[in-house]
């Protein structure tokens, strides 16, 4: 009778020692399981932030590239020296300008633009968004000293409002050391340059400037 007692007793222990054992393991999974359901809700809620951030700051940077383009119209206009082939020249609103017609530096038209400030002209460092000049030199002597240069690339160009006028168009090394693109072009025995340094600019110089820019030959 003690022995089955004892064996019955013994079977309950076991009984209630795996119940345990399974509550507990029930618990631990739970807890494991509610675990990573919250790591994988914070992280997928911090992936969705991070998402949503990029995506205003993507807005964010085209609607300030919109306004900035709305901010250029309308264009100013600068018309030269009937004596320089009267050149027409236009560039945004938003730019400044420093312009010397005079002729009294051996130059017929010097002109410098740039959104900011116009840096110090006597600066052989300074760089410009835009440059026009008028120079007193035939454009072969010009395209002679371009080609001595060894521009990186130079190729045939017509401003869209004169095709009839074959120029080049230089792009990399514009010389002084210099980067950017730049516009050479005969005028009678005078040679115009439009040039803008660097890259930033480059959207400018073709849409605004170039496609709007002329002159009498």
């Amino acid at each position: 009778m003690n022995l089955k007692n004892n064996q019955r007793g013994m079977a309950a222990g076991i009984a209630l020692t795996v119940c345990l054992l399974l509550l507990v393991g029930s618990i631990i999974f739970g807890v494991w399981a509610f675990t990573g359901q919250q790591n994988y809700k914070n992280n997928t809620q911090a992936i969705v932030d991070k998402k949503v951030k990029v995506a205003q700051q993507a807005i964010q940077a085209k609607d300030l590239a919109d306004y900035n383009e709305k901010l250029k119209n309308p264009y100013k206009n600068y018309i030269g020296p009937v004596g320089a082939g009267s050149i027409n020249l236009t560039y945004p609103n938003t730019w400044n300008a420093y312009v010397d017609d005079t002729g009294l530096s051996g130059t017929l038209v010097n002109a410098y633009f740039d959104p900011v400030y116009i840096p110090p002209l006597n600066n052989q460092n300074s760089v410009f968004s835009l440059q026009v000049q008028v120079i007193a030199q035939p454009y072969s002597q010009v395209i002679q000293n371009l080609q001595s240069s060894k521009k990186e690339k130079t190729i045939a160009y017509s401003l869209p409002k004169l095709p009839s006028v074959v120029g080049v168009y230089v792009s990399g090394d514009i010389g002084n050391q210099k980067t950017g693109y730049e516009v050479v072009l005969p005028l009678r025995n005078y040679t115009i340059e439009i040039t803008t340094y660097g890259n930033n600019y480059k959207s400018d110089f073709d849409n605004i400037i170039l496609k709007n820019f002329s002159f009498i030959p």
